[in-house]
């Protein structure tokens, strides 16, 4: 049996595959050909994670498709349902990547926290000319230690999110309409483990008392960060958006830069990807990454022997 990994596969997931049998497959078909590809190479299982999108056509016309995969949680890249009411097995690897997901953001929060993202870019240019001038300029950072950190999304990630936040000392409040509390366990280097009950609130309540707000939401009809939830916000708030392009709306946001509402934010998924606005990259109180949340060695290596172990429960 074949396994095409259009969108790559870490080789710790390869090497279990090949020893169970299996065939794989790691050349990047291009969307429009992936019908005849998989027809003529009889692929039995595809694996994909963002750039690779799933639908209808080929679910319909790749008899010998048998498991669609994605590395990764979100799967708004698949046709879910309707490829399982066609018979396919749908796999995701919803845990593999939240720990990696939570230190990205953390990377934006402090490094927005002491203007890192400018500084980078400014001191190669005017560092030895005007020192004394950035020092200034870049004097007035925060520390994230006793502030509130807000999170929209308490499944795995924001979750995994909450733990960095508590063991960097900030305080944690979540809004999920799926759950009411989550008991988080925060584990040391030494063995000792320390436990937090977080009680969820009202989006609303989040809003306003977050000196920090992350989203951790899958893809949705509306967004969930809007004009009227800026106008929620504390002054000064800095926003982190590492789920899902289009759950923030980039307009709204640029504005709430504008008017002092968001002082600065970070950015890892767009609404126009992978050709972000040309005022979003330009923006200088904007701290960006090219869709890389769970983009780690170690997330990769769990996501490619998750899917290997789920690929080999299903067909061995």
């Amino acid at each position: 049996m074949k396994v095409l990994a259009n969108d790559g596969v870490s080789q710790s997931g390869i090497d279990a595959l090949e020893k169970a049998g299996f065939e794989v497959l790691t050349t990047t078909v291009a969307q429009e050909q992936l019908v005849n590809y998989i027809n003529e190479h009889n692929i039995t299982v595809l694996l994909v994670r963002s750039a690779t999108t799933v639908r209808k056509d080929i679910i319909d016309n790749c008899e010998s498709l048998k498991i669609i995969g994605r590395g990764g949680v979100g799967m708004d890249n698949i046709d879910v349902e309707y490829a399982r009411s066609k018979g396919l097995h749908v796999i995701n690897t919803p845990a593999a990547s939240s720990h990696s997901v939570a230190e990205l953001v953390f990377g934006h929060f402090y490094g927005l926290a002491r203007y890192l993202h400018n500084s980078n870019r400014d001191m190669p240019l005017e560092g030895d000319k005007n020192f004394k001038g950035l020092k200034k300029a870049y004097a007035k950072g925060t520390e994230l230690k006793g502030k509130t950190l807000g999170i929209l999304g308490f499944g795995r990630i924001g979750q995994a999110t909450a733990k960095v936040a508590l063991g960097a000392g900030m305080k944690v409040v979540a809004y999920d309409p799926f759950i009411e509390k989550a008991n988080l366990e925060l584990d040391f280097f030494d063995g000792q483990t320390v436990s937090f009950e977080i009680k969820i609130i009202s989006k609303e309540d989040v809003l306003k008392q977050a000196d920090f707000l992350t989203l951790h939401v899958p893809a949705q009809k509306d967004y969930v960060i809007d004009e009227a939830e800026f106008n929620q916000m504390k002054d000064g708030v800095i926003i982190a958006n590492a789920a899902r392009g289009g759950v923030v709306n980039e307009i709204a946001l640029v504005n709430a830069i504008e008017s002092g509402k968001v002082s600065r934010a970070a950015l890892d998924v767009f609404e126009k990807e992978p050709q972000p606005e040309i005022q979003l990259l330009m923006n200088a109180a904007l701290s960006l990454t090219p869709h890389t949340g769970a983009a780690t060695n170690e997330a990769q290596d769990r996501i490619g022997t998750e899917l290997a172990e789920q690929i080999i429960s299903i067909l061995k």
